[in-house]
């Protein structure tokens, strides 16, 4: 028998077994302090957030994280705001497309969650936790983030972190220890805390990311997970102690480029695996998403052979995989032609693909089932020949 995890209410009640301060952190791993200037200071990072408006809730532009933001855009104007989710400038309007790009660099968001929820997924984490942001500042073709906020999605930022924190002590203190293993981890209840958001990316503009992994150290029966396609040396100035799993995100970097807008080159995201291992992180990867069109075996072949050569030993020892096919959504198809039409010659195929409605009631495009099948039947194939040591946790 597999642990499960269990279904349950929203976890809002006050009635936590044990919070940040019962907790015995055990032994430090030996926390890293700054050498010179943080990254998020960089040229490189500027260049990914050049911020010149934020639109800011009242009562989370007043709040000690809001404040934090802010003080790192002094020069932005601030545009009050009743709610971060009804602002007619960004949200729903078609008539940002030509200006996704820009919208994600210039402009940032501050707002409070107001609903917390921990939901069960059973693939990649046990959880979805909820996330400190929303929205993203790169700009993948393929990727459902924008459509949650319709059009372009920059980032929103949550202020409330500590509710968040206290919200997860509790549901972590409900479930008490996992007794059996599963696809998501032998001993510790994963939560994924990056849904909706890049964490690497986040942490370039608040505390958030930083607050949720330190908290996580502390939390012995739970382990906290982000999937991320950018590399933030701030990351390794942290001190996770095993109880933050890092999932960098891969395909072909010839699918990377015309895909993965303003991310990190993959190859370097390859090359920071040891080193994060060595911050205390654990290191996974994600293969995903795979993309079928032409030479896409050849072109998989070429990644693993370079991470079997690239990646050290004590990487490959712990590592373990995800492989997910692409899913695509005609909403977004009609956008991208708006303003990436090369992505969609290979992301809208519909003489491999079948519609799916959505929860949400959108019409998604995924590969026909005989198609899907045999394509992760290769990829199965690949990895086992050019990297047997990378267990697959789940492919789909």
């Amino acid at each position: 028998m597999r642990s499960q995890p269990p279904v349950g209410p929203p976890d809002d009640g006050a009635d936590a077994l044990f919070g940040l301060e019962d907790l015995d952190p055990g032994p430090a791993s030996g926390a890293h302090a700054a050498p010179g200037p943080l990254f998020r200071d960089s040229p490189t990072a500027r260049r990914l957030l050049s911020v010149r408006a934020i639109f800011a809730e009242p009562a989370a532009a007043a709040s000690p994280r809001g404040r934090q933001v802010l003080a790192r855009y002094p020069d932005a104007e601030v545009v009050p705001v009743d709610s971060h989710w009804r602002i007619p400038d960004l949200h729903g309007n078609e008539g940002n497309v030509d200006r996704w790009v820009r919208i994600k660099t210039e402009t940032l968001v501050l707002g409070e969650k107001k609903t917390l929820t921990t939901r069960p997924n059973g693939r990649s984490a046990d959880w979805i936790a909820p996330g400190p942001a929303n929205g993203c500042a790169m700009a993948c073709a393929y990727c459902y983030v924008p459509r949650r906020k319709g059009y372009a999605n920059p980032i929103t930022v949550f202020t409330n972190i500590e509710r968040t924190i206290a919200h997860l002590s509790r549901h972590i203190a409900r479930l008490g220890p996992k007794t059996e293993p599963n696809q998501c981890d032998p001993s510790a209840w994963v939560y994924d805390i990056g849904e909706n958001s890049d964490c690497s990316v986040d942490a370039l503009i608040s505390d958030n990311v930083a607050d949720l992994v330190r908290a996580f150290a502390r939390w012995p029966a739970a382990k906290a997970s982000f999937a991320t396609k950018f590399v933030n040396p701030d990351l390794l100035l942290l001190d996770p102690r095993g109880r933050t799993r890092v999932r960098f995100s891969l395909m072909p970097q010839s699918d990377s480029k015309l895909l993965d807008i303003r991310t990190s080159p993959v190859e370097s995201r390859i090359a920071a695996a040891g080193d994060f291992l060595d911050a205390g992180y654990e290191v996974h990867f994600n293969l995903s998403p795979v993309v079928l069109r032409p030479d896409w075996e050849r072109d998989w072949s070429l990644l693993l052979r370079h991470m079997d050569d690239a990646l050290p030993v004590r990487v490959k020892e712990q590592a373990a995989a995800e492989v997910i096919m692409l899913t695509h959504n005609k909403d977004l198809h009609e956008i991208n032609l708006g303003w990436h039409p090369r992505a969609e010659d290979v992301l809208w195929q519909p003489g491999l693909q079948q519609p799916k409605r959505s929860q949400n009631g959108s019409w998604n495009v995924r590969y026909r089932g005989e198609v899907k099948a045999e394509a992760v039947a290769t990829m199965r194939a690949l990895v086992a020949e050019h990297t047997p040591w990378l267990r697959i946790r789940y492919a789909f």
